[in-house]
């Protein structure tokens, strides 16, 4: 049998041979929940030596009572004695060790998903949704430290779930690091077999920009946000092309990682908005950054404060301390007209965490989570009816509700509410409601290849995250498009908005082209020495990055929605053209088995090989999902796939469906099935 010592031999890339002093915590920092103990006796110890796989052997005596006492009142070994103390945050690259400017990159990304103020959970390497964490633990972000410490710009780091299998030979043009998180078998795919492979320590939840290291803070979907509410008021509330939302009322709940955006989207949009939010941490957090403005601790006082405002027609967010669940009642009860209506907890996870139980206390659902969970599950179910029905009371009295994205009436559906069900059947054709994807983002940004395009200033310096802002406007033509028009006027206020949580970063939708000619700005910005290294990516959550019937495909409806083909073919795509960071992902913000999703992340470094990557790899990434909406027969996508064929002809070409008389359809198939 192989000794320990010869493997120790083995490794020049490995943790250090010295036991770290356990880190202090510091007062006020959330913390996870305990995510429950649900092992059998065998794959707790299978569990534990999974651990212990990192930790020289001399240290397993001390640290298998720490690992056990993780695992059994916290559910996950997140060996904590291996986090860095104090305070982690993206610091300027040129403070990182490193031979490669991507690897280096790639630590200031994951610091950032880290930092106090961007993480939702730093302590258990949670940076949004919930359960989105950066690897499983400190063990792994020590490790894979190590790797992007010394790896070359000829090698790529895989990383599987959060483990570092090993650098490989590769070339300049191919991806620095590879990323797959959560992906299991089809038929183990299912929360509660993911469950059991979290706790082992074999998978990891990676969220979408979490494991996938580009999270941006709540930035990273205020653009999208404000879009949908924006739109949202064109479609439905007759709000002109050039006008805003003033006087309008807008309710929601969460003010989590990525639902804390919802106050300032509705800002910027001129709206007043409620958000009910459970957790007294996370409002905190919103109103010391600026992202909510005020703070009702009843429905009565948010309400009240809501209409001083829009008599004014004043922009205002006003974070209600409460369960949405009681606010909702509340206006229903007492004939509160909503306007836009929509939620953003954490339902793809309702039954972990995600989702608190109406006339329980933040600190009651904490609690039950660990020592009920049969009776938390009870108490969700019954949540998510009464939920269900006083959005329907709303929405009878003209409210436009939409799905956020958040398998929330999915959880409703699974809850027991037929009702939902479009086809009154299953899930598979969608809900009574739309998912915001489904009305607003799909047919009027999706279709045409606009999505959640961003960048992250490596040098920490703002500017240069100024100097960006402006090349972005230079880049954007106003007159092409209304998107055009609104992304100019997103770019030229991002600064007056403060968007920035974190490190130096922005958001901006952009179509294919638009994201090409800004990339190859960046890069021409770094290569005259005006600017410092910048790493551009998306959310995952776009045009082509990711598969999910209950999100980003809700409006394709040709019977493809439940297929993950784009999503795979998205990340292969990107790592054949040389994207630096390529990550695809099991659940996405859906949950396990519901989505699969894939992201990159681009260093521009100033060579003209970067230029060369920007001008392949992007237009693959956004047309790729272009193409495959057109081939839905999306009418939007249609005719951006018919000009990109007259604008590209000799290189590229998508197929186009031919249409059919539907008439004809119908008739045709009633005299076969009846």
């Amino acid at each position: 049998m192989i000794k320990n010592d010869a493997i120790a031999k083995s490794m020049t890339i490995k943790l250090d041979d010295i036991l770290p002093e356990m880190p202090s915590f510091a007062e006020g920092i959330r913390r996870a929940p305990d995510r429950g103990f649900r092992l059998t006796k065998e794959q707790t110890e299978i569990a534990l030596k999974n651990a212990l796989r990192y930790v020289p052997e001399r240290f397993h005596e001390q640290v298998i009572p720490e690992f056990l006492e993780e695992l059994t009142t916290r559910g996950r070994i997140y060996a904590y004695r291996w986090r860095p103390e104090g305070k982690l945050y993206g610091k300027p690259i040129d403070e990182y060790k490193g031979n490669s400017t991507a690897a280096k990159a790639m630590q200031v990304m994951i610091d950032n998903n880290l930092d106090f103020d961007v993480a939702l959970y730093p302590y258990e390497l949670v940076t949004y949704g919930e359960t989105g964490q950066v690897c499983q633990n400190w063990l792994q972000y020590r490790l894979i430290k190590k790797y992007l410490e010394v790896m070359t710009d000829e090698q790529t780091l895989v990383v599987e779930s959060g483990h570092p299998v090993g650098l490989f030979k590769s070339k300049k043009d191919s991806p620095r690091v590879i990323i797959t998180n959560g992906l299991l078998i089809g038929e183990y795919d299912n929360l509660d077999d993911w469950e059991i492979a979290e706790e082992m320590g074999v998978t990891n939840y990676g969220q979408m920009t979490a494991g996938g290291w580009m999270y941006i803070g709540p930035q990273g979907i205020v653009h999208g946000t404000f879009n949908t509410l924006l739109n949202a008021g064109r479609l439905k509330l007759g709000v002109p092309d050039d006008g805003d939302l003033a006087g309008k009322l807008f309710i929601s709940s969460g003010l989590g990682g990525m639902s804390g955006a919802q106050g300032k989207a509705a800002e910027i949009a001129n709206a007043v908005a409620i958000i009910a939010e459970v957790d007294q941490s996370r409002i905190d957090t919103r109103l010391e950054q600026g992202w909510i403005s005020k703070l009702a601790q009843t429905p009565e006082e948010a309400v009240k404060l809501a209409q001083e405002s829009m008599a004014k027609k004043e922009a205002m967010s006003i974070a209600y301390h409460g369960n949405i669940v009681d606010l909702l009642e509340y206006v229903d009860k007492h004939k509160v007209h909503v306007d836009l209506l929509s939620d953003q907890t954490s339902c793809h996870n309702a039954y972990n965490g995600g989702y608190c139980p109406v006339g329980v206390s933040f600190e009651e659902r904490t609690r039950l989570l660990k020592e009920d969970q049969p009776k938390f599950q009870e108490l969700i179910n019954k949540t998510l009816v009464r939920h269900f029905n006083a959005i329907k009371h709303l929405v009878d009295q003209g409210t436009y509700f939409f799905d956020y994205g958040n398998s929330f009436m999915k959880a409703i559906f699974d809850a027991g509410v037929m009702e939902i069900s479009k086809n009154g059947r299953d899930d598979k054709d969608g809900f009574i409601w739309p998912s915001y994807v489904e009305d607003i983002m799909g047919p009027m940004l999706f279709d045409y290849g606009y999505g959640p395009f961003r960048w992250v200033c490596l040098s920490g310096k703002h500017e240069d995250l100024v100097a960006t802002d402006h090349a972005a406007m230079e880049a954007i033509n106003p007159e092409r498009r209304y998107q055009d028009r609104d992304n100019y006027n997103w770019i030229r206020d991002a600064e007056k908005n403060q968007l920035v949580v974190g490190t130096e970063a922005r958001i901006l939708y952009q179509d294919a082209q638009g994201r090409i000619d800004v990339a190859l700005k960046f890069n021409e910005l770094v290569r005259e020495g005006k600017i410092g290294p910048v790493m551009i990516g998306r959310d995952h959550h776009d045009v082509s990055g990711t598969d999910s019937p209950f999100r980003e495909t809700s409006n394709i409806r040709d019977g493809s929605n439940v297929t993950a083909d784009m999503a795979v073919q998205c990340y292969a795509g990107n790592a054949a053209r040389g994207m630096s960071l390529i990550a695809l992902h099991n659940g996405g913000g859906t949950g396990i088995g519901k989505s699969v999703n894939g992201g990159f992340g681009l260093v521009l470094d100033g060579s003209e090989l970067v230029d060369d990557i920007i001008r392949s790899a992007i237009s693959w990434d956004v047309m790729g999902g272009v193409a495959r909406r057109n081939w839905a027969r999306n009418e939007h996508s249609m005719e951006t796939s018919i000009a990109f064929n007259e604008e590209k002809q000799g290189t590229d070409h998508i197929t186009i469906p031919y249409l059919t008389d539907d008439k004809a359809i119908r008739e045709a198939v009633s005299k076969y099935v009846k």
